[in-house]
């Protein structure tokens, strides 16, 4: 019987164990998709303790901790730090064969050299020895980072950002580096008429402009695009239901805007028609500058109306949605395709029913010109675990270049989240490690090694040009 995440865990071979151990591991991290606090970066926050950098914001724990009964005052309530630690250890024990319980016992051992496994027994002493741990500098946000071997990571930011932070963090001697991503979702978010006007607002204080029209609101926008990559930007992205692609002219998005700004109701087809010319015109000035784009495409988000007016978004209401994806998405990138304004593009599904379509549909659009400029991006949100990764690599091996793939991400608020890297380097060569002992790929190791490295680092490195 194995031991439960020793050195070898989720590699069953010993070509699986040679391509990890030998090749794998040792390669940088560059985490080009997350939701880390840029004030955090800049400032080398540190943290009292482990509930502050661990469970605060990680809706993947809560959702979990609700399940297991845990009252709300535990988990986004006014509960001590303490307490909401302790909970979230009566928990655990009980999230066997989720991804959590996993991650949560890397993520002790790779941070903290804990090996305990977290439950009532040994939760005091692990929040005692972790918050000693978390209150000296190396265990700082930039000791967090340099402790896995981080490179790069890119944040999640609106627009109207100051990037403040960015700025501040460019001028330290970091040993790695900090670049924004450019997420326009709230600038083309027209089904709550009020709402988007005020963002309109926003973006006209931010840009020190007045927006009458739809074409000075374009112009703002590229104003802060322009902005966006004057401070090191290389990347968008986009979390979207599913793509829009309406046939539109540009009359009729002068009148939608016109009619947004009036505060009149749109119809159904307005709302897609200006959410579809929004799309296209993020997607030609990413193509301008050679942008990576990313969508992100199929959370049914908000579900619980009552949860979300209590305590807001992104707090763990939203699944999974089975969205209408491929005349939309095959449509959208076409239309640029034709034109030639389709830059390096990702797209990420999280329906796994849409693998196969997905990773079919990014083929339509490689022309030759870049090593997979259209890529089905590695498994996200409630799929990046290991059945999810396996799907994906799978899907991806059998319909497109698994050798092109530009690796993984965390997509995390979390700076404990960077062991899902090793995770899935380990999945990947396990993957490879079975083919190769099953006689379904050459004993060549190391060509096969040089596959596991482009993946996990060099195909990024080139691919965003970091």
């Amino acid at each position: 019987m194995k031991k439960f995440l020793d050195n070898n865990f989720l590699l069953r071979t010993q070509t699986a164990q040679d391509l990890y151990h030998q090749v794998a591991k040792h390669y940088p991290i560059i985490d080009y998709h997350n939701h880390l606090m840029p004030q955090q970066v800049a400032e080398n926050s540190s943290f009292e303790n482990i509930t502050q950098v661990w469970l605060n914001g990680d809706h993947y724990k809560w959702r979990a901790m609700r399940t297991n009964g845990v009252a709300e005052k535990y988990i986004t309530g006014d509960a001590t730090d303490k307490e909401k630690f302790l909970k979230w250890a009566e928990t655990v024990p009980y999230t066997l064969r989720n991804p959590l319980y996993h991650w949560t016992h890397l993520e002790l051992q790779r941070y903290f050299g804990i090996n305990d496994l977290l439950s009532p027994k040994t939760a005091k002493k692990i929040y005692e020895e972790t918050a000693s741990k978390l209150q000296t500098s190396a265990f700082s946000v930039h000791g967090l980072l340099e402790r896995m071997n981080v490179e790069v990571i890119c944040t999640t930011d609106d627009p109207t950002d100051s990037l403040e932070y960015h700025q501040q963090f460019a001028q330290q001697q970091a040993r790695f580096k900090m670049l924004p991503a450019f997420r326009p979702d709230k600038a083309m978010q027209v089904d709550k008429i009020g709402a988007f006007n005020q963002y309109v607002s926003l973006l006209e204080s931010v840009t020190n402009t007045s927006i009458d029209n739809i074409t000075d609101y374009l112009d703002a926008l590229k104003q802060r695009h322009d902005f966006f990559a004057a401070n090191g930007c290389k990347v968008s992205d986009h979390g979207l239901e599913h793509i829009y692609a309406e046939d539109y002219t540009d009359q009729e998005i002068a009148d939608i805007f016109d009619k947004i700004r009036q505060n009149q109701d749109i119809s159904l087809l307005e709302n897609h028609q200006f959410k579809s010319a929004m799309l296209v015109y993020f997607a030609q000035w990413d193509h301008e500058k050679g942008w990576v784009q990313q969508y992100h495409l199929g959370a049914l988000r908000n579900n619980n109306s009552r949860m979300h007016r209590l305590i807001g978004p992104d707090t763990g209401w939203d699944s999974m949605g089975d969205f209408s994806q491929a005349r939309a998405l095959s449509k959208f990138l076409n239309r640029l395709d034709k034109n030639d304004q389709l830059t390096k593009t990702i797209i990420y599904n999280l329906n796994p029913a849409d693998n196969e379509l997905i990773a079919t549909m990014v083929g339509n659009f490689n022309d030759g010109s870049i090593a997979g400029k259209v890529q089905f991006g590695s498994a996200w949100w409630f799929l990046d675990q290991k059945d999810g990764m396996t799907k994906q690599i799978n899907t991806l091996s059998n319909m497109g270049l698994l050798s092109r793939l530009v690796g993984m991400l965390t997509d995390s608020r979390s700076f404990l989240s960077f062991p899902r890297h090793e995770y899935f380097r380990r999945l990947l060569c396990d993957i490879l490690g079975e083919d190769v002992e099953q006689g379904e790929l050459p004993n060549d190791v190391e060509w096969i090694g040089k596959i596991v490295s482009d993946i996990c680092y060099h195909n990024a490195k080139n691919y965003f040009n970091f």
